[in-house]
């Protein structure tokens, strides 16, 4: 099936680009609250079940072990700008288990964060491992494999043990296979897995509710999404998307990005879970998609969101010359 356009950019008045893309929004039994295009075909969801992956962090007692408090909590589950604070954050909770820099395996990156970057340069300075934007969830990896007694090298191959949990919780939250058959390798090496985009939904509305999941998991699901809520800033960075819309929700929603177009959030008072697919890749337009939802399912904060629901095209000198906006009609029925 083709999915429905869900973004449209503007020029002047005439639609100059637009974005196909599926959506669902699923309660933590199943049931769904919304299903726009093809919510069942599976997609990669990269970075965005950052907040997943955290959970063996704390449900193995690592984050308690090494004295791990909120901002280590929302770096473990970031894609962050490679500001100066994140780089800071994650070599604290390296050295709290007594590792590196060089014990990532994430590789280096420039800092995506563009005053950080011209800063490190400007100093002379190289990209390193910290910078990278999955540097958080790497010391996170690092740290459960300190806290089990593992062999940290090879902590990114499919089958070492923290790989394993990994793979074991987002089976259990989205109730979709995570073999071999469906695995791909991640920008930051680790494994990732395609699934159908309903299932991230309903992994994420157990998430946010705790419905189904051992009181130990429900617990760590709190904490981390609590986290991420407290901290915004160290999930995404200045004026990141995530981290905005966060801060805008006041506690309302985790919101979470990945690369190639996908979004997901938990939203615990709703007891619902949103998972977003750009077909094109595009995030600015997996942004204003998720934006509109969120204006939609929470409409106390439309006003608020609406300079991602129609954000500004620019010239070079700053005048407006379109828009990146939501097509208001392809979320009408959802409320």
């Amino acid at each position: 099936m083709s999915n429905p356009v869900l973004v449209e950019v503007t020029r002047g008045d005439v639609v100059e680009s637009r974005h196909r893309g599926a959506v669902s929004v699923q309660e933590a039994d199943g049931n769904a609250r919304c299903a726009l295009g093809d919510v069942d075909h599976p997609v990669f969801p990269r970075s965005a079940v950052k907040a997943l992956q955290a959970l063996p962090l704390v449900e193995t007692g690592a984050a308690d072990a090494f004295g791990y408090g909120a901002r280590e909590l929302a770096l473990a589950q970031a894609s962050h700008g490679g500001e100066p604070a994140h780089v800071e954050g994650v070599a604290a909770m390296l050295a709290a288990i007594g590792l590196s820099e060089a014990d990532l395996e994430c590789g280096p990156q420039l800092p995506s964060h563009k005053g950080s970057a011209a800063l490190l340069m400007r100093d002379g300075g190289t990209p390193s491992q910290l910078h990278n934007n999955c540097s958080g969830k790497h010391a996170n990896f690092l740290s459960v494999a300190s806290h089990l007694g593992v062999d940290q090298r090879g902590y990114v191959l499919p089958r070492h043990p923290v790989q394993d949990a990994i793979r074991d919780v987002l089976e259990s939250l989205t109730g979709a296979s995570h073999n071999a058959g469906h695995r791909g390798t991640d920008g930051c090496s680790i494994p990732t897995y395609a699934a159908p985009l309903s299932a991230f939904a309903r992994g994420f509305a157990r998430f946010a509710t705790g419905a189904g999941l051992s009181p130990l998991r429900a617990g760590a699901a709190k904490r981390i999404l609590d986290a991420a809520v407290s901290a915004p800033f160290f999930v995404a960075g200045s004026g990141r998307f995530d981290t905005e819309v966060m801060e805008i929700l006041n506690g309302a929603a985790l919101v979470k990005g990945g690369a190639e177009g996908v979004h997901c959030a938990a939203l615990p008072a709703l007891g619902l879970g949103v998972a977003v697919k750009c077909d094109d890749g595009d995030g600015r337009a997996s942004s204003a998609i998720m934006a509109a939802l969120l204006a939609r399912l929470m409409p106390e904060h439309e006003e608020a969101l609406r300079r991602w629901t129609a954000r500004p095209v620019l010239t070079r000198r700053g005048a407006q010359a379109g828009e990146v906006r939501a097509v208001k009609e392809a979320f009408a029925g959802l409320s």
